[in-house]
């Protein structure tokens, strides 16, 4: 029994193929969280301005907008691996659906295990009742289900580590300027408002933005 085919602009597309696209474009989202470093970026951004307190500035589309960019940044050589050893066979109809999934998840799961403490990677395995792997080869025979989780986990441990230096200047001058104010009895007067102007100064004097943007993407293995 043949597929059955869809005509699309004067030519013929199997309906499989379409239901297969459809699915991998509303499944992009979820994949660009989960086996990327967005979800680092995203979270240290986060971090980041909640602790200059400056409420919602930069605003949440800046800040989406950013993580986007350091994410292509940092992914270019796995997209580059999966175009030229996945997508480009899999247009040329060389290889079918299953083995353009099979060659496209193993630049993935190489830059996820780059990024995975072997501890983390063994928890999961665990957890999911599997044979923990002994070598990196036996590691990229793992699924995906157990290798995504880890890696995210990873990337949520380190967000949160790179979240805490980022809060440790700002949180020095928000002591000084309440210990400051405490010492002239201004205790009225809130301290975030003295001591706001003062962190946008420090951030700026340093070069902050560029030095934080380089710092995040060369974290990344």
């Amino acid at each position: 029994m043949t597929d059955s085919l869809i005509s699309i602009n004067g030519g013929s597309v199997q309906t499989l193929e379409v239901i297969f696209l459809t699915t991998m474009i509303a499944l992009l989202p979820s994949m660009l969280v989960m086996m990327t470093s967005f979800t680092r970026y995203i979270i240290s951004l986060s971090f980041l301005r909640n602790a200059m307190g400056t409420a919602q500035s930069p605003p949440n589309l800046v800040l989406v907008g950013i993580s986007l960019f350091l994410t292509l940044i940092t992914m270019n050589p796995v997209l580059t691996q999966i175009q030229t050893q996945a997508w480009e066979p899999y247009r040329n109809e060389t290889i079918d659906q299953a083995e353009f999934i099979d060659r496209a998840s193993v630049p993935l799961k190489g830059f996820m295990l780059d990024n995975t403490q072997w501890n983390t990677l063994e928890m999961f395995c665990n957890l999911a009742h599997i044979d923990v792997p002994e070598t990196r080869a036996e590691a990229e025979e793992l699924p995906l289900r157990i290798i995504v989780p880890a890696f995210m986990t990873q990337e949520l441990q380190r967000a949160f580590y790179i979240g805490f230096l980022l809060y440790l200047p700002f949180l020095l001058i928000d002591v000084i300027v309440s210990s400051t104010l405490m010492s002239m009895g201004m205790i009225m007067l809130p301290p975030a408002m003295i001591s706001t102007p003062f962190k946008l100064l420090l951030f700026v004097s340093v070069n902050g933005w560029s030095l934080l943007f380089s710092t995040l993407v060369q974290g990344v293995y």
